[in-house]
């Protein structure tokens, strides 16, 4: 059943911190599980939402390097906020990250509670060139 799925994997974001992985190419396309503001070494970066949507978004950009892909390489992006009232807050950081003319579809949505504690997590999807 997973045959053609590949697992990506980077040392430069955060550990999955459960049963699943950091990332999965299955054909033209990686899936990214949520990044949370975790570093590299497992600690949740301290801040608000600005420092934590950084830090999200930074892990993203790591797990993408690894198939040699950028955030402009992102189609499809979700967005999870502890409280929406973060919401331009975080649009503030995440549009200094997609800077692309054409920059990837979005959902946006408050939730009851993000793994951690944690105030944003960001999930993604990207287009692999071939």
């Amino acid at each position: 059943m997973n045959e053609g799925l590949i697992k990506i994997e980077s040392p430069a974001a955060p550990k999955a911190v459960g049963p699943y992985s950091q990332a999965i190419e299955a054909g033209d396309f990686l899936f990214l599980s949520g990044q949370i503001p975790l570093l590299p070494s497992g600690e949740m970066v301290p801040g608000d939402i600005a420092a934590q949507t950084e830090q999200a978004l930074k892990n993203v950009g790591a797990i993408l390097q690894v198939r040699g892909l950028t955030l402009a390489d992102v189609v499809k992006s979700e967005v999870f906020l502890k409280d929406m009232e973060d919401f331009a807050k975080m649009n503030e950081v995440y549009s200094r990250y997609f800077r692309e003319s054409v920059k990837p579809a979005r959902s946006t949505l408050q939730v009851a509670r993000i793994p951690k504690d944690a105030l944003v997590e960001i999930a993604c999807v990207a287009y692999i060139k071939k």
